[in-house]
Order: C-alpha cells, then structure tokens, then sequence
C-alpha cells in the first residue's frame, strides 16, 4: 500500500517560494488555490501572530510608531505610501479616516476580519508589518516597518492587541453576493439631474446607490455631457506629464476595505512592458497597463467649481485607480490639471 504524503500550506508556501523566489504571496495563494490571509495564518507561530479583532482601537495608536509604510492593492494596482500616520479618527466609526500629509486612508471597518502582526522571518520570506484581510482572506491594508519606525512602539502595540488564541490557520467565507444594479431599467433623465445637483464629489457614491447604477454604466450616462471616453495610455501621460511639469496630483488606490491616497509629486516614472510605474523615495505605485479596459475624464460639479477625475477600470468593471489634480475644500481645482485631461 503506498504511503499518502500531505503537507502543510506552510509548508507549501516555502516550497513553492523555493521554486518561485519572484512570485508575490498573492499570485503564490492563488497559485495555491487559497486566499493569501490564509498562507499567512499558516505560517502562525514565530513568524505570523493573530491580532485580536479590535482594527478600530489598533489603528488609533499607529502615529506611535513613527514612520511605516503603508500598502493598499486591488487586483491591477499597488500604491505604497511612507510616512507618518497624523490624525487617526477611528473607534466608533464604520469609515474611519487617516489625514496627513504622508498617510492618507479612507478605512471600512465592516469589511476587515482577520489581522496579523508579521516578524522577519527568511524561511517564509515575511517582513516585519501589520496586515489585514477581509472575511474571504483577501488583503486589505499592510503596515511595514522602516529603520525609522520606533520598534519599542511597535512591540508594544503588538502585545497590546494580540489574539488570546493562536490558530494554525482561518476559515474563510465565500466572497457575498454580488450587487445587482437597475442600469438599463435606470431613470437616465433623473441620474442626470441628480448629477447636476452634486455639491460635492463625495455624494457620487451615494447617488449611484440612490439610482442602482453600476458605477462604469453611469459613466456612460454622463458620455458627452460629464464624462468622456480616453485612450488606455492616458494613465501614462499623466504621471510623466505630472513629472515633467511638477504639477501636483492625487492617486486614489482601493479595495472594499480600504482606499489610500497619495496627494503630491511624481517624480521617477518606470516603464515596463504591461505596467507603469512610480518609484520616488516615499511614494511607489505599480498599475498593470495591461488590464485598463476602460478610462475616463469625468466632470462632478460641487460648491468649489468643477472637479475632474481621470478613472480606469477593469475588464470587470472595478475601478483600478483614480486621478485628481491636488485640491483642497474651499479651493477650486488646478487649471493646469484641467488642461492636462482636456489634453487627453
């Protein structure tokens, strides 16, 4: 009788992360066939350990720990951001805030479920960080430490917040149920109005719940009136137009968990086949080209003026990414950013 052999998912984790030392932990999971949440609870022991549920409380004390660099992908975008965390606005929010200068978050707690604190670990491959996944194990938010974080700080936030038990592993749910949008029955005549009427950029959202829009079929409503179809290629001549000229920007990068934003320069712009990327000292972003099948110049009106975005999306209909020119409340948007999408 032949003898059955099975291993670990840590154990096939460093098996594979032998074979495939380039291979991302995300693609590796899939790879896998699991989330990525749970190649890292396999790895729980004297690398990975569970933190107890409390995001809200945890991220409140993160300006303790000095500079870190924060991490928020989606399927086609990375937009890693260093700095300091200033003012956290959290417990007791189902959206909490992260406003700075260097960290900027929009945090959706319903979503997050599992959290980790992660050590240095070169059999794993692990980096020291804080990290986040949502019920179905998907990563929300990371926090790696720098030379500059205060290590002192961060041991004592772990201990604080450490899980009573330790568990070799999650149970993950299947992802819910998807939303389902009117679109075509949608009351285009009314969408529009209620468009017009926008006083800030924020209400959009709510406005698509309102009407039961998907948000790239409202795009479609807009067509001509506040959106415009342009070339997948526009996301590569913001960033090097925004290098060349030093106008300043902002790149909204996000998950259902999670959105950070990146409100400054760009600088160093890097070209690979299928990606384009930003590489400056405390801001990089890695947006795979490849898989932007649709991009938009939209126009929202509100009380400062008209604010324009550049936004593209998958072949799924997920936003990858989101493009502003750098403003304010209070304060209209730049011309030469206006220009620059009018160029587009």
């Amino acid at each position: 009788m032949n003898e059955i052999v099975t291993s670990t998912l840590k154990d096939q984790w460093i098996a594979f992360r032998e074979q495939n030392p380039k291979v991302r932990i995300r693609d590796a999971a899939k790879q896998l066939q699991v989330s990525e949440g749970e190649v890292v609870a396999a790895c729980t022991g004297k690398a990975v350990q569970h933190l107890k549920p409390e995001f809200q409380a945890l991220m409140e004390r993160m300006p303790e720990l000095g500079k870190v660099m924060v991490l928020t992908r989606n399927e086609n975008c990375v937009i890693e951001r260093k700095g300091l965390f200033e003012q956290v606005d959290a417990v007791g929010r189902h959206v909490g805030t992260v406003l700075g200068k260097d960290i900027d978050l929009r945090m959706f707690f319903s979503r997050w479920k599992f959290g980790f604190a992660v050590e240095d670990d070169a059999v794993t491959g692990f980096k020291r960080s804080l990290q986040f996944f949502d019920a179905q194990g998907h990563a929300i938010m990371k926090i790696y430490s720098l030379d500059q974080t205060d290590t002192g700080a961060w041991d004592i936030i772990v201990a604080a917040f450490m899980a009573d038990e330790q568990p070799l592993g999650i149970t993950v749910a299947p992802a819910p149920a998807a939303t389902v949008y009117a679109n075509e029955t949608a009351d285009k005549v009314a969408f529009l109005e209620g468009w017009a009427a926008l006083q800030d950029t924020h209400d959009f959202f709510p406005l698509l719940m309102k009407h039961k829009v998907s948000r790239t079929y409202a795009l479609e409503i807009g067509e001509g009136t506040f959106t415009r179809r342009i070339g997948k290629e526009s996301v590569k001549k913001i960033l090097e137009s925004a290098a060349a000229s030093g106008l300043e920007v902002m790149v909204f990068v996000g998950n259902p968990g999670n959105i950070e934003i990146h409100t400054g320069k760009v600088e160093k712009i890097l070209e690979i086949p299928g990606w384009i990327n930003v590489m400056d000292p405390d801001f990089n972003l890695h947006l795979k080209t490849d898989d932007i099948v649709q991009s938009w110049a939209v126009q929202k009106p509100g009380v400062d003026g008209v604010v324009t975005s550049v936004e593209v999306f998958d072949s799924a209909g997920e936003m990858i990414a989101q493009f502003f020119g750098k403003r304010k409340p209070g304060n209209p948007e730049l011309e030469a950013w206006r220009k620059l999408v009018a160029e587009l």
